[in-house]
């Protein structure tokens, strides 16, 4: 039988788009969902969460390769992004080296891992691409960080870019800072490189869309102003009034049993001066390069 492609997060933002990329590819998809099952689009959903080793081991069942993006981004505390993000990945990890069959797994992390004393998050990413790593065995581990990444589906990017190109930019921590951005069509091409490539590099890339140092607060506003061809108000939300509205979220998390996405740990990621990078890794040993410029998605309205 054919060998599969098992993939996880496979119904969210970016295990959507890259779940269409593959499937249009023709590659034979096996995906993990809670409440899917059966055939889809030419997938085959095994139905579980990645506590679930049964459906684990049924998803990995003769697959050489597990892309693996599920993940927790929000979350009320270290112990829950924890759970998710580096128990579940070591589940996983586990079920396809007991599989006997893989031989490359893709980590989709992020770029915050580069820094995981800013968050919550980025401290469980961080610890999530290490124990993977570790524990991989004879398994090829791959892993992406990439940047900021948005496009059609996305909930968070959204709102931020709907109101720059009304005339409105909030910012947030320094004026110097710089920041990355990545559109999902462009992380899901570069997944599909990272498939064809005869051999998976055991190796850790930074993906962004390939401007020159990132980009500034000045630099993005000026972009939304050529777009509109008016002015752009920019707004500095305070570091206290932000960290007043982290607390309020959190403790409304509590009241209300929702993961909230903006909690005092996040703020340091939301204001940390430097999320540049660069693409000349990837770009070496795979050969991908972005097509979509921030510029260019906000023109055409690609988010």
């Amino acid at each position: 039988m054919a060998p599969v492609v098992a993939l996880t997060g496979a119904t969210g933002f970016i295990g959507g788009v890259l779940r269409r990329r593959l499937t249009q590819a023709g590659v034979p998809l096996r995906a993990l969902g809670r409440r899917r099952s059966g055939f889809e689009d030419g997938t085959t959903w095994i139905r579980g969460t990645l506590e679930d080793e049964d459906a684990l081991a049924r998803l990995v069942a003769r697959a050489d390769t597990v892309i693996h993006c599920a993940g927790a981004v929000r979350g009320a505390s270290p112990a829950h992004f924890r759970a998710i993000n580096v128990d579940g990945s070591l589940r996983l990890l586990e079920a396809a080296r007991n599989g006997g069959r893989c031989t490359r797994f893709l980590l989709m992390s992020s770029l915050a891992a580069r820094h995981p004393q800013l968050s919550w998050y980025a401290a469980s990413k961080f610890e999530a691409e290490h124990r993977v790593a570790q524990a991989a065995g004879d398994i090829a581990v791959t892993v992406f960080r990439p940047t900021a990444v948005y496009g059609p589906g996305d909930r968070e990017m959204r709102p931020l870019f709907e109101w720059l190109l009304r005339g409105w930019l909030f910012t947030l921590g320094q004026d110097s800072a710089r920041l990355s951005f990545l559109h999902v069509e462009d992380l899901a091409g570069a997944v599909l490189r990272w498939l064809e490539a005869p051999r998976a590099p055991a190796a850790t890339y930074e993906l962004n869309d390939c401007q020159p140092d990132g980009y500034d607060w000045n630099g993005i506003a000026a972009i939304a102003t050529q777009i509109r061809h008016e002015p752009v108000r920019r707004i500095a939300v305070p570091a206290p009034l932000l960290r007043g509205l982290a607390r309020g979220n959190l403790l409304l998390s509590h009241l209300t049993c929702r993961a909230p996405m903006l909690t005092p740990a996040k703020v340091g990621e939301l204001t940390h001066p430097d999320w540049s990078c660069s693409n000349e890794p990837i770009c070496r040993a795979l050969g991908w390069e972005p097509r979509i410029a921030l510029r260019e998605a906000l023109q055409e309205r690609w988010f």
